[in-house]
């Protein structure tokens, strides 16, 4: 039995229909159906899809910037790029998430599962610099956009259903394994490139190499919307929360962005929203930047940098899964105030220790133990923003939530280099890193304490209670 299985032996089918107990003594250890397994899997597996979407730009087209953007490419095109599809998923999250609670989990991650795959595809036929000019980073740009809103679409969607087929002791679990992707994926891309590079030499990389792994992206992704179709199905507990929503009480008001932003789980979002701002900080400036940091401020050779954040990576990858199960038995709110609080204090010291790391092997140390003490937070966020709010709003809050809190920290190309003349060039990143911290304790406190006893139950009933 694995942690996709439940607590229990896997049942005959999916349990759609019929009474159920929602004392937490039951709830707690239900096996879990076939259908609900295969959420689960899809869950985790299409997460790591999801991210190496995302992170395919921040490896993957370095090498080949000259091809894209012709021989005056200059490091703030690679930024652009990278933060063109931060910005789509904002858009993507308040969209999908209201069509996916209103159309369903299941339907809604197969169709953005679909777009994402069209966007990598366009990519990879790009016209290069010499044929398009400025018009292939345009290109580019526009294709990463919307790229980032079927992103967003999906994990707002398909997180959310994996959280609502979870028991609820696993569900901590369930939320490391499936965010720890992010760093699995981060790493994949890593190594792929390195041994493209290997193997093809950097002329032919920059012509045709590049292209392979969006096309390898894309294969992926219709793969898993296959998967979707044949095996997955909506939870029981987002079915009756759709049919809550389509028949709402005369005093409720219809759930929606609305109701977020200034209504009855507005408390929920803003809390929320300031805890991820924090996580989203230090991701910027502990991956994105330390990345490109590696790269241009270090001793480290171009070749290595890859290395050195594809061990880091599987590094944060390991402790996110540990945190996200540690977390149900010590609480959502106390793992994340400490956790913040370790991130603000020695996560400035480990980035600029990494930076100046005398060797490779102590660069990979350094920026491993970075990313464990920073963004190995993120373990219990897939349970914790499921768990603010009920299924009639759940993927429209999670997606909004998760995605509109990145806004202002994907805008450090402008800020950042604003901001260094004043703090120094290192001192800007590392003031990032100690904020990120800050706001996740500021978050974690703010919101409610969601201890064990209180995860022991039904998703909703944790977000009736967590609301009070």
């Amino acid at each position: 039995m694995t942690a996709l299985d439940g607590l229990d032996p896997g049942s005959s089918g999916p349990r759609a229909t019929g009474p159920r107990s929602t004392g937490p003594r039951a709830v707690g250890t239900r096996a879990l159906p076939p259908a609900g397994r295969a959420a689960l899997r899809a869950g985790v597996v299409g997460n790591l899809i999801d991210n190496i979407h995302v992170f395919l730009p921040v490896t993957a087209l370095a090498p080949a910037m000259l091809v894209i953007a012709g021989p005056s490419a200059t490091a703030s095109a690679g930024a652009l790029i990278i933060v063109a599809m931060l910005l789509g998923r904002p858009v993507g999250g308040v969209v999908f998430g209201r069509i996916a609670d209103r159309m369903g989990r299941t339907r809604t991650t197969r169709l953005a599962i679909g777009g994402t795959a069209v966007c990598a595809l366009a990519i990879a036929v790009v016209p290069t610099h010499e044929v398009l000019g400025a018009g292939t980073v345009a290109l580019v740009l526009v294709l990463r956009f919307l790229g980032g809103i079927f992103v967003a679409g999906e994990y707002s969607a398909a997180i959310p259903l994996a959280m609502e087929w979870s028991t609820p002791r696993r569900r901590g679990l369930m939320s490391g394994l499936i965010l720890s992707m992010a760093p699995w994926a981060q790493a994949s891309i890593a190594f792929a490139v390195v041994m493209l590079l290997a193997a093809l030499g950097p002329e032919q990389y920059a012509v045709w190499g590049w292209r392979a792994l969006f096309v390898a992206g894309a294969a992926l992704s219709l793969g898993m919307m296959l998967y979707y179709r044949r095996h997955v199905v909506d939870a029981p507990l987002h079915e009756s929360g759709a049919r809550e929503a389509d028949s709402p009480a005369p005093s409720a008001p219809r759930p929606g962005l609305r109701s977020l932003l200034g209504g009855r789980w507005a408390s929920a979002f803003w809390t929320a929203f300031v805890l991820m701002t924090g996580l989203w900080l230090l991701t910027d400036s502990t991956v994105l930047l330390l990345t490109a940091r590696l790269g241009t401020d270090s001793l480290l050779s171009p070749e290595a940098v890859p290395l050195v954040m594809g061990a880091a990576a599987i590094a944060q990858a390991l402790v996110m899964a540990l945190a996200g199960h540690l977390s149900s038995l010590v609480g959502r709110r106390r793992l994340l105030v400490v956790w913040g609080a370790v991130a603000g204090l020695l996560g400035p010291v480990l980035w600029w220790a990494a930076v100046h790391a005398p060797s490779l092997a102590v660069a990979a140390l350094l920026a491993a133990l970075l990313q464990v003490a920073t963004v190995s937070a993120y373990g219990p966020i897939a349970a914790y923003l499921s768990e603010r709010f009920p299924a009639t709003v759940r993927s429209t809050g999670y997606g909004s939530a998760y995605s509109l809190s990145l806004v202002l920290p994907a805008l450090y190309p402008f800020y950042v280099p604003a901001l260094e003349p004043w703090l120094g060039r290192h001192t800007t990143v590392m003031a990032m890193v100690a904020l990120g911290g800050l706001l996740v304790v500021v978050g974690a406190l703010l919101g409610p304490r969601l201890s064990p006893r209180d995860l022991d139950a039904e998703l909703d009933e944790v977000a009736v209670r967590s609301a009070r």
